[in-house]
């Protein structure tokens, strides 16, 4: 498979927060020729790609997605739910996939036209009565967004859940780019749980691996056209390196030099308090967890039409791995302390 078939099926697969165990195969099947593969008690999905020394470091990204559950099945056969991340504006027509015994698909609309959109007003209608749903859903299945994945001019992508299935993706090209590379440190690659219910997944990894440091991978909010104005990132300028306390500055400095020194573009961006992230809990797990932030720019977070560049997944991927292959444990102490 290219880079881009792989980056479409990392898309598609549907991957709930609290049902990452899903996933497994996927990850298997992905990355299982460059490390042994495991699953922890609370649903991470690690790749573990053997270093030269005992010391290991993790790069970690959720690989969870925004969802809806199933809360009542009417007697018209129509279904309630409630949502988890998803602004309910977006999700008037959209196509969903309900999770049951097996899966059906909806489309969301509203009762009343006249009253103000809330999600109480919302319903999902898959066609089908209430007696032949009883046997197939119940409350508590799962629901997530349908979408298709589409290329798009200038190396633009679109699907839905590439939040955070870009970080995954750039996981890849760090893990491919290192493959064949003889790097001191161990290398955990975490596809993490339950990030968009709070980082749950983060945390617990950290106790599971015990890391040097971590090496976080996320979406940020592009600052182009219909982004957030406050921001200066833009799509197809390379991964945004965080600053911030939730971030050391020594590993801040390091990837610098590292975009430098290899030409790799990069772009930055300061975050004063919680970055929303998994480096929020590695960095305060354990015994703490030196920790950066490096984020792939995204248009439309949390929508079926998500948007990122494949240079900037492509960047991340290479400049996480020249990190990897320089990173010496007689160097560690020096980077790590203030």
């Amino acid at each position: 498979m290219n880079n881009i078939d792989i980056f479409k099926k990392l898309c598609l697969y549907s991957v709930p927060s609290g049902r990452e165990n899903w996933a497994y195969p996927l990850i298997k099947n992905i990355f299982g020729e460059y490390g042994s593969i495991s699953i922890s008690k609370l649903n991470n999905l690690y790749v573990h790609k053997k270093g030269q020394r005992d010391d290991s470091l993790l790069v970690m990204a959720h690989i969870d997605e925004v969802f809806l559950i199933i809360t009542e099945i009417l007697d018209n056969g129509l279904l309630k739910f409630k949502s988890y991340g998803i602004d309910i504006k977006t999700l008037i027509s959209k196509e969903v996939k309900v999770h049951g015994k097996k899966d059906v698909l909806g489309i969301i609309n509203y009762e009343d036209k006249n009253e103000n959109l809330k999600e109480s007003t919302l319903f999902i209608d898959t066609g089908y009565d209430k007696d032949y749903l009883e046997n197939i859903i119940s409350i508590g299945d799962y629901v997530t967004l349908k979408k298709e994945f589409y290329t798009l001019k200038n190396n633009n992508i679109t699907c839905k859940s590439i939040d955070n299935r870009a970080g995954i993706m750039a996981m890849y090209e760090c893990i491919n780019e290192l493959k064949n590379s003889k790097h001191d440190f161990n290398a955990y690659f975490v596809c993490s749980s339950q990030e968009e219910l709070g980082h749950r997944g983060a945390k617990s990894a950290c106790y599971d691996i015990k890391p040097k440091l971590a090496v976080v991978v996320d979406v940020t909010f592009d600052g182009g056209n219909l982004g957030d104005n406050e921001r200066e990132n833009k799509l197809g300028l390379g991964p945004v390196i965080c600053i911030g306390p939730n971030i050391h500055p020594k590993l801040v400095q390091k990837f610098i030099n590292l975009g430098e020194n290899y030409n790799i573009p990069y772009q930055l961006e300061v975050e004063s308090g919680n970055t929303g992230t998994d480096a929020w809990d590695i960095q305060t797990a354990y015994e703490g967890v030196p920790t950066i932030l490096i984020s792939i720019p995204i248009k439309y977070m949390h929508t079926s039409v998500e948007i990122v560049n494949m240079n900037d997944v492509k960047y991340l991927g290479i400049l996480i791995a020249r990190f990897i292959e320089n990173l010496k444990q007689e160097d560690l102490e020096g980077l790590l302390c203030f």
